[in-house]
C-alpha cells in the first residue's frame, strides 16, 4: 500500500469514448470498431488541443492531430475483463467488480409477452411501445395516444433499461413512479433483470411540443458486492459523484451527488468542485456522447461534443493543485461508424496527468478497467474490498 500522494482525486468518464476493438470484439458483432479513430477519420476538422498536450493522439493515431513529443500526461488502453459492453459493466469493472454474466438487453425484440402481460395487469394500464426507441422519437409517435387513451408507453433502448414515460399532467408524476416501481420489482427476476427501469416524464400536448422533463427518476441495481467507492467512504473520505454516477452505483459509496443537465454542464460543476476544498475522489459521468451522438450514429456531433469538453479540459487543467490528479476514460465503445445503435466492444484510454509529474509516455496496457478503481484507493492507503479485482499503478505515475 502507497503512502498517499494526492490530495483529491478527479476521474472523468468520458461515456463511450472507445479506442479500438477488443479481441473478442466478433463475438458481440463488433469486429473493426474504434470509436474514437473512426471519428477522426470521418469529420474535417478536430481541434482537441488539451486532449493533445495529454498524449491522447500519442496512445491513439488521430488524422488532424499530431502525437506531441512531450506530453503532460500518462497513458494506456485499458480492456475489460467482464463479459458485455454496458454502463454498468464499464463502471462498476472500473471499481473493482468483475462481471461475469452480461445484464440483459431487449434490444433486438422488445421485452417478452409475459413481461409485458404481467407489468399491464399490475399496474391496470395497456402498454403501447414495447421496443427499441430514442426517447424522443417515441414521445413524437406515441404520446397523442397516450395522453388520448392513459396507455403506458414501455420501451427500450441498446443498454440494459426499461423505460416508461408519462404526461406529468394527464398521467401524472407519482402514477409514472409506480408504475416504475412495479416493473422495477418485475424485472429483478433473473430471466427478465435489467440494469435500471427509468421514469421518462414529459410535458405537452401534441407532436412537435413534447418535452422531457428534469423529473426523470432511476430505479437501477445495486452493484453485486463492495467496491472501491464504499471502501474510500468507510475510511472517511470524499467521494463525490457528477452525472450519472449516482444512478449507476444507486448511490452507494457515495458522500455527495450533482445531478448533470449535460455534459458540458457536468464539467462546468466539476470545475467549481475543483474550486473547493475537499480529500478524496470525485467522480464524473459525462453521458452526452454516448446518448446524443453514439446511439445515433453521429459522428459529427460526437466530434463537436469532444471539442467542447476540450475546452472545459482547459478550464479545469489550470485549477488543478500540485497534489491533484486527474484521469479521464471511458466505460465502453460506442462507434458512431458501426451498424446498428448498440454500445461496441472496445479498449478505452486511461490518461493521468498531475502538475506534480515528473515525467509522461505511454505504459503497458492493462487487462481490466479496475486499474482505475485500485490505483484510486492505493493512494489513499484504503484496501480494495474483498473479492474485487485490479491492481495499482500508482507507483508508475511520477
Amino acid at each position: 500500500m502507497s503512502e498517499r500522494k494526492y490530495n483529491r482525486i478527479f476521474a472523468i468518464v468520458i461515456d463511450s469514448l472507445g479506442v479500438g476493438a477488443l479481441e473478442d470484439a466478433a463475438a458481440y458483432g463488433d469486429a473493426g470498431t474504434d470509436t474514437l479513430g473512426h471519428i477522426s477519420q470521418n469529420v474535417d476538422s478536430f481541434v482537441i488541443p488539451n486532449l493533445q498536450k495529454l498524449g491522447m493522439a500519442n496512445l491513439h493515431p488521430l488524422r488532424q492531430v499530431e502525437p506531441v513529443e512531450k506530453p503532460l500526461g500518462y497513458f494506456l488502453k485499458m480492456k475489460e475483463a467482464s463479459a458485455g459492453k454496458d454502463t454498468m459493466t464499464g463502471h462498476w469493472e472500473m471499481m473493482g467488480l468483475h462481471i461475469t454474466k452480461p445484464f440483459q438487453t431487449f434490444t433486438e425484440t422488445g421485452f417478452p409477452r409475459e413481461l409485458i402481460e404481467e407489468l399491464s395487469a399490475r399496474t391496470g394500464r395497456r402498454i403501447i411501445g414495447n421496443k427499441s426507441a430514442s426517447g424522443t422519437e417515441i414521445l413524437e409517435e406515441l404520446g397523442e395516444e397516450e395522453i388520448a387513451t392513459g396507455a403506458m408507453i414501455v420501451y427500450t433502448s441498446a443498454d440494459s433499461v426499461l423505460q416508461i414515460c408519462g404526461n406529468e399532467e394527464t398521467f401524472g408524476l407519482e402514477e409514472l413512479y409506480r408504475c416504475c416501481e412495479i416493473a422495477r420489482e418485475l424485472t429483478m427476476r433473473d430471466e427478465w433483470k435489467v440494469g435500471r427501469v427509468i421514469a421518462r416524464p414529459y410535458l405537452g400536448k401534441k407532436r412537435g411540443e413534447f418535452k422531457r422533463t428534469s423529473n426523470r427518476h432511476d430505479y437501477a441495481l445495486k452493484p453485486y458486492g463492495r467496491t472501491a467507492l464504499n471502501a474510500l467512504k468507510d475510511a472517511g473520505l470524499d467521494v463525490i459523484s457528477v452525472g450519472k454516477i449516482f444512478d449507476i452505483f444507486d448511490g452507494e459509496g457515495l458522500t455527495e451527488s450533482n445531478k448533470s443537465k449535460s455534459s458540458v454542464h457536468g464539467m462546468e460543476q466539476t470545475i467549481e468542485i475543483a474550486k473547493r476544498q475537499f480529500r478524496g475522489l470525485c467522480y464524473v459521468n459525462l453521458v452526452d456522447f454516448d446518448a446524443l451522438w453514439g446511439h445515433r450514429r453521429n459522428v459529427v456531433g460526437y466530434a463537436r461534443e469532444l471539442e467542447k469538453f476540450d475546452e472545459k479540459l482547459g478550464e479545469l487543467m489550470p485549477l488543478l493543485r500540485e497534489d491533484d490528479l486527474l484521469i479521464l476514460t471511458a466505460d465502453h465503445g460506442n462507434d458512431p461508424t458501426h451498424t446498428g445503435t448498440d454500445h461496441t466492444r472496445e479498449k478505452v484510454p486511461f490518461l493521468a496527468y498531475s502538475p506534480s509529474f515528473q515525467g509522461s509516455g505511454r505504459l503497458e496496457d492493462t487487462q481490466t478497467f479496475a486499474v482505475t478503481g485500485a490505483t484510486i484507493a492505493d493512494n489513499f492507503g484504503v484496501a480494495m474490498p474483498e473479492g474485487t479485482i485490479g491492481s495499482s499503478i500508482l507507483g508508475q505515475l511520477q
